[in-house]
Parts: C-alpha cells; structure tokens; sequence
C-alpha cells in the first residue's frame, strides 16, 4: 500500500498538472477565463487602488526594481509587526514582541518564498502576525516567483521587443486567479478532516498521566493553542511557502490529522510548480516544451524518491546486535502516515522549495537523510518552488545547449534565439550563486564555533545538520535537521542575509537574460539546431543538473551523511 500509495501520487500530480498550466497561461496573458466573471472586479479595484496602468510594460531592469521594491517593503512590514504585535490586536496568548535577530530572519525567510522557521509558531507569532504576516507573504512570495516567470518565457517569446510585461499585474493575476482561489478551496478541504481554523485561545486538558517539569513541580493540564491554522496551511503548501502554524508542522495533528488531508497537503506542494511546465509550453507557443522540462523534474524526483523511500524501509542495521527488528525506520515519523509517505513526502518538500514536514528529517537514517539534502542542493530545479523552479530549470537548460553546443563547434541555441556570452555570463550567475552561499555560510559558523555549539549530536551527523540548515536557507527551502539549534543570533543574522541573496541575486540575472532574449531575433531550425523537447534532451538536462550538483557537493556529503552511513554499516 506504501508504494501504491507513491505512484498514485505521481498519477494524480501529472493528470492535474495540464488542466491547471493551460488556465494559468489564460491568466498570465490576460485571457478571459471562468473565474474573470466572479474576480474580475478585485483585479481592476486592485489597479486602481494602487495607481497602476496594467497596459503599460516594462522592460527588464524595471521590472527588477519593481519585484525588488515591493519584496523590500513587505519584508520591513513583517519586521515592524513582530516586533510590536505585544501591543497589537488578535493576540489572546499575550505573546511578547520577538527578538530582533529572529525577527529579520524571519521576516527575510517569508519575503523570500524560504520560510525557515527558527522558532515555535505556536508560542511565538500572535493570530495577526500569523495571518497579516506571514500569510500574507506567503502569497506574495509565491506570486513573485510566478511573476518572473512569466517575464522570462515573454522574454524567450518576444520578437525583437525588451517589454516583459508588468510585475505588478503579474503578481496581481497570480494572487487573484490562481493562489487565491484554490487556497480556499483546498482550506475547506482541510477544514473538513479536521484542521483548526478559529480566533479562540488556547485550550487546557487535564492530564490522564501526571507528570512534572524540569524543575520537579507537578503538571495536571496541557495547553493546546489553537488559531487560523487550516487558511495558512493552505497557501504554506501551495505557494510552496512551507512555514508551518505549529512548530512540527504537518506532523502536528491538529495541522494535518488524516491520511487524506496529509495526500491533499503533499499533492498541493508540487501541483501548481508541475502546471506552470506546461504554462511555459503555452506561453511560447510551443508545448512540447514545457512536457519536456516536466518529464526532466519528474524523473529526477523520482530518482531521489526511491532511494529515499528504500532506505528508511531499511532500518538500522545496528539494531540487530540488540536483537531488535532492523526493518524499516520508523523514528521521528507519524503511525498515520507510514514510511512511504512520509519519505515522499521529504523528496517532494526538497524538491519544491517548500520546506514542510510531516516526519523530522534529523532521525531519517544517512541514506534518506541525503536525498532531500542533496535535491535542495541541486538549486531547487526539481519542480522547485512556484515559478522559481521552473526558470532554474530553464536556466540548466540554457547551460545544456551551450555544453552541447560546444560538443558540435555551434552557435547554442535555444528555442529560436542564439546564447551568447552574455546569457551564459548570467546563467553561470544563477546556477553559481546558491552553491558559494550554501558551502561559505556552512563555513562560517564552524570556523567562528557557534555551529559546533548549536550541533544536538556531535561527529558526523551534527555536521549533517549544519549543512542541510544552510543547504536549506542558501535555496530557499526553510526544511531543517531540528536536533541543530538555528535560533541564536549568528545563524538568524546569517541565514537572512543567505536567503536574501540567494533569492534575487537570483531573479535579476534571470529577468537580465529574459531582456536579452526579448530584444534578439529568431534563428530559423536547421539540420545543426539541437531538438530540446525529445528524450536524449531530457536525459542531457537531468545529466547536467546532478553532474553540477555533485561536482560542487560532494565533497562536503563525504564529511556528514556519507561518512556516517558507513559508521552505521560498522566502517570505523
């Protein structure tokens, strides 16, 4: 049932995935659809409350400044709200104000689409802060990877013309049309297995078991906090945001309390990313390309997938000198859930980048601890997080018709238009800029001792923990090992200015090559042209994305899950 349970997840993913990528190119390009009758209205009051002409385009550096200023201000506004929601309303707990250090981080992690959470939501973010905060973010960030999106496959489509569209009609369509309505639709759904959603405080139940604190005194109730939890779990997934209201996240059974519910919150990490290949395809007029760039992430998550799953069926083999079963891992995971879906589910938040959980990736065994590390390494290209995945991946293609290119002694070429030192100059930027970050910012706090300190487990694995906590900031991920302690003000100063960076560091070279492209003219296919919509690309693609990846990682893998994988097998 496990396994069955796998490939009905890759069954549903695909068949949903064409239906929605033709209705988001609809509205992406202004295309009536059936929701313009009943939301039609929000998009022009939108427009006119904000003083924005949708006709008017803009090229790339414009539509840079806009996408940089508007991810700037809603990042302060986050900032200024946690630090002064102890006197704001919505906030029954009388949760004091949070730290400055954590305070930017967070408010970083949300602008950026990460979500690293080094707090618990339950105890630290009032009802406003969690929903004027960081639910809001949540679709912004989304919409911004879907808006630079689309301006990056105008830019491939365009003849001769530098106009990208308009990011701020952009970000409106994609927040009105698509996150908008199916948030509320998979919502109800949650609401209906049981997911909380509600302004009251939190609740007290008495114990049936008494027990006493650290301090020896008697506990007799337990405190359950409750919120707007299912409204927030809603966008979290589907803008693979991943920010959870509760510290466990999707493990917490008031978030995600059912088999169905955990199924529903899984397939919505990956559908919207899945329908925007094929949005591509139709916003270029061609769609053979988008199946192609969907058959690529698909095949390597599946890659990641079975290993993963594989190995925590495996178990410890450690145990049997205790003489305890040594099938399947089950630490650290839901009985709810099982170990199939809880692995898929580990392979498909790293894939994304949407950094939920419902088991704890710190007690996977090496093996099943490294495919998740290693697909947030891979530059969240496998599927990756809404729109930002896609033109990763769109990128590694670029790179692959220029090492192909190179292998015949042509001119690259890619989808009609030639790439020429200065696309590649900017793709190198991309592809470049997250490995630096993730490889520096895991350096740096052990060269200054705070990583050492922060390290729940000592030797190998604790060097696991800290490259998967900055493998997961440096790609915007926001998944962690949690036995490593990231809310300390080291890891909260640098893991903002690394999810920062890593962001639009990476969005401006991306719009840069979308304006080169645009203002190019079209090269007719000839006998040389290299197909990039036929099987031998898409193994070239996927060749290229884990050559890159394990050329640039390997050597810290070797030092954490590799080394500990065979410490387990009793290599000393």
């Amino acid at each position: 049932m496990g396994w069955f349970q796998v490939g009905l997840y890759f069954v549903v993913l695909l068949v949903c995935a064409k239906p929605l990528g033709t209705f988001m190119a609809n509205v992406l390009d202004g295309r009536r659809t059936f929701l313009t009758p009943a939301l039609g209205w929000l998009e022009t009051l939108t427009y006119r409350a904000s003083g924005v002409d949708p006709k008017r385009n803009q090229n790339w550096k414009a539509y840079a400044t806009c996408i940089l200023l508007f991810n700037l201000i809603g990042a302060v506004a986050v900032f200024l709200l946690q630090r002064f929601q102890g006197f704001l309303p919505l906030n029954p707990s009388h949760l004091p104000a949070v730290g400055a250090d954590s305070a930017f981080n967070t408010a970083v992690s949300f602008a950026t689409n990460t979500n690293w959470q080094g707090y618990a939501g339950e105890s630290t973010m009032s009802h406003l802060t969690q929903m004027l905060g960081l639910g809001v973010q949540n679709f912004l960030s989304a919409a911004t990877g879907i808006a630079v999106l689309a301006a990056l496959a105008r830019g491939i489509r365009n003849r001769q013309s530098g106009d990208l569209g308009n990011a701020f009609v952009d970000l409106t369509r994609s927040t009105i049309y698509v996150l908008l309505p199916l948030s509320m639709l998979l919502a109800t759904v949650l609401i209906s297995q049981g997911v909380v959603q509600t302004f009251s405080p939190s609740l007290k139940a008495d114990l049936v078991q008494k027990v006493v604190d650290p301090e020896g005194k008697p506990v007799v109730q337990q405190e359950i906090p409750l919120g707007p939890v299912a409204s927030q779990v809603a966008i979290k997934q589907l803008g693979t945001n991943g920010g959870g209201y509760y510290n466990v996240n999707s493990a917490h059974p008031l978030e995600n309390p059912t088999p169905l519910s955990n199924f529903m919150e899984c397939l919505a990490i990956l559908i919207i990313p899945a329908g925007l290949c094929l949005t591509f395809g139709d916003m270029i007029k061609d769609r053979k390309q988008g199946w192609a760039l969907l058959a690529a992430m698909t095949l390597l998550l599946a890659l990641f997938t079975v290993p993963a799953v594989q190995a925590e069926q495996s178990g410890n083999p450690a145990f049997s000198k205790l003489g305890l079963a040594t099938n399947h891992n089950w630490e650290g995971k839901e009985a709810r859930f099982g170990i199939e879906s809880s692995a898929l589910w580990a392979t498909a938040t790293t894939a994304a980048s949407n950094g939920s959980v419902n088991s704890m990736h710190d007690s996977y065994t090496p093996i099943g601890g490294a495919m998740p590390m290693i697909l947030m390494q891979l530059g969240e290209v496998v599927f990756g997080g809404v729109g930002s995945g896609l033109y990763g991946m769109i990128i590694f293609a670029i790179m692959s018709v220029f090492v192909a290119g190179l292998m015949v002694g042509r001119t690259p070429e890619y989808l009609g238009k030639k790439i020429e030192p200065y696309e590649m100059k900017m793709a190198s930027l991309v592809i470049l800029i997250p490995c630096c970050l993730v490889l520096l910012s895991t350096a740096i706090p052990l060269i200054l001792g705070t990583g050492q300190s922060s390290m729940a487990n000592p030797g190998a694995h604790g060097f696991s923990e800290l490259l998967y906590n900055y493998s997961s900031m440096g790609n915007n991920n926001g998944s962690a090992f949690a036995g490593f302690n990231a809310n300390v003000p080291t890891h909260n100063w640098l893991g903002g200015i690394v999810m920062w960076l890593s962001r639009f560091w990476i969005i401006v070279p991306v719009l840069a090559i979308a304006g080169a492209l645009g203002t190019k003219k079209v090269v007719p296919s000839s006998a040389g042209t290299l197909p990039t919509h036929t099987p031998l690309f898409v193994v070239l693609l996927c060749s290229v994305v884990l050559i890159v990846g394990v050329l640039t990682f390997v050597p810290a893998l070797a030092l954490g899950p590799i080394v500990e994988h065979l410490q387990m097998g009793g290599v000393r």
